[in-house]
C-alpha cells in the first residue's frame, strides 16, 4: 500500500473513531439530562450510563487511548452537569474525589479489558487465515501431483501410439477430461481461499433468484455425473436472496461434487430450498453411507477427509479436504452458516443458510 493511501485510511479511522466517541458520549448526555429532568435532583443513574457509553466507544474503536478519553470526558461531566453543585466542576465536597477516581479507574480498566478482547478475537481470525493457508499448501502438494500426472500419461500415450483401438483412446480422453474438470474445481476453490485469507474481503451482493442458482450448479454437476440423478424441492414463493451469485453456486458444486465423490452406494441426491423467518436454508442430501461421527465436528476446518485414504487410493478418488472448508468461508462471508447431520433413513445432509427478508417475496400464485 502506498504512503498516500495509508495516510488516508488513518485518516478516515480517525475521523472515524471520533465520530464513534462523539455519538456515544452525546447520547449518555442526553439520556442523563432526560432522566435528571425525570426523577429529579438524585443522578446516582449518571455514573453507570457513562460506563456503558464507555464500553460501547472501545467496543466500536480502535486503540486504547479512545476509550481513556471517553473515561475522562465521562468523569468530567458527571462531575459538572449531574453533581451538586451542578455546571462547576467541584472536587472538594468529602467523597467526590475518590468516587470520581473509582469512575475513572473502572472506566479505564473497561476500555482496556475491552479491547484486549477485540486484539485477541482478531489474534484468532489470523490465526485461522494461517491454518487455511497451510492446509492449502499442504493438499496442494500432496494432491495435485496424481491428476497432472495421469494427464500427461494419457496424453503421451495417445501422441505416441497413434494406432490405439479407438475405444482405449476414448478411454484415455474421459480420464483427461475427468481429471481437467476436477483440477478446474481445485483452482476455483484456491482462487476462493486466497480472496478470503486476504487483507480486505468485499462481497458484491445483489438481490438473486435462489431457484436459478440451484439450477445453475445442478446443470453444471450433471455435465460429469450425469448417471446420479439429482431432484429439487422448491417453495412455491420466488425467493430473493443478497449474495455474490458465484460464489454460492460454488458452495452448491462443491456440495454436490462432495456427493459424487465421497457418499458411497449413494444413488440419488435430493436439494431442498427451504424459507424460513429471516432467513433461506437450501439442503444437499444423500443416501450413502453417512459421515463417521469423528468426522462430523471437523468436517468444514479443511482437515482430513470424509474416507479414510486407503478407500479414495482405491476408488481413484482424491480429495484435498479442501472444499468443504471453502464452503465454511464462503458462508462465513454472507453473514450465514453451515452445516452437516446424518440422516436417521440413513446418508448425510449438508445444509447452509443466507439471511434474507422473506417479507420482500413474491408469490407464484398471485
Amino acid at each position: 500500500m502506498s504512503k498516500d493511501k495509508q495516510g488516508g485510511v488513518m485518516v478516515r479511522r480517525l475521523f472515524y473513531n471520533l465520530a464513534v466517541v462523539t455519538v456515544f458520549m452525546a447520547d449518555a448526555f442526553f439520556l442523563c439530562l432526560l432522566l435528571s429532568n425525570t426523577v429529579g435532583d438524585d443522578s446516582s443513574f449518571a455514573v453507570p450510563i457513562y460506563l456503558l457509553a464507555v464500553a460501547m466507544i472501545s467496543r466500536f474503536t480502535s486503540g486504547y487511548w479512545y476509550g481513556i478519553l471517553a473515561s475522562v470526558l465521562g468523569v468530567v461531566l458527571v462531575n459538572t452537569v449531574f453533581t451538586y453543585p451542578y455546571w462547576v466542576f467541584d472536587l472538594s465536597i468529602a467523597g467526590y474525589p475518590l468516587t470520581f477516581a473509582v469512575m475513572l479507574t473502572v472506566s479505564s480498566m473497561i476500555s482496556a479489558l475491552t479491547t484486549q478482547v477485540k486484539k485477541q478475537e482478531q489474534l484468532r481470525f489470523e490465526a485461522e487465515k494461517e491454518k487455511m493457508r497451510a492446509n492449502l499448501l499442504r493438499s496442494v502438494s500432496h494432491d495435485l501431483r496424481t491428476p497432472l500426472a495421469s494427464i500427461q500419461g494419457a496424453s503421451s500415450t495417445l501422441l505416441e501410439n497413434a494406432s490405439l483401438p479407438r475405444q482405449q483412446q476414448e478411454e484415455l480422453l474421459r480420464e483427461i477430461d475427468q481429471d481437467a474438470r476436477w483440477l478446474t474445481r481445485v483452482t476455483e476453490n484456491i482462487l476462493s481461499v486466497t480472496k478470503f485469507t486476504g487483507k480486505q474481503v468485499g462481497l458484491k451482493k445483489n438481490e438473486e433468484v435462489m431457484e436459478e442458482i440451484v439450477s445453475s450448479a445442478i446443470v453444471k454437476f450433471r455435465r460429469g455425473h450425469a448417471s446420479l440423478p439429482v431432484t429439487v424441492e422448491k417453495p412455491k414463493n420466488i425467493l430473493l436472496v443478497p449474495m455474490d451469485a458465484t460464489l454460492i453456486e460454488q458452495v452448491l458444486l462443491n456440495l454436490l461434487e462432495n456427493v459424487a465423490c465421497h457418499a458411497q452406494t449413494a444413488t440419488c441426491i435430493k436439494v431442498r430450498i427451504q424459507p424460513q423467518p429471516g432467513r433461506v436454508v437450501v439442503s444437499v442430501a444423500d443416501n450413502g453411507v453417512g459421515i463417521a461421527p469423528a468426522r462430523l465436528a471437523h468436517i468444514f476446518d479443511g482437515y482430513g477427509e470424509l474416507v479414510d485414504q486407503k478407500a479414495a487410493a482405491d476408488n481413484g478418488r482424491r480429495n484435498m479436504g479442501l472444499g468443504l472448508s471453502v464452503c465454511s468461508a464462503i458462508m462465513y462471508a454472507h453473514d450465514g452458516g453451515i452445516w452437516a447431520e446424518n440422516n436417521k433413513q440413513g446418508g448425510a445432509t449438508f445444509s447452509f443458510w443466507l439471511p434474507c427478508d422473506q417479507e420482500e417475496q413474491e408469490d407464484l400464485d398471485e
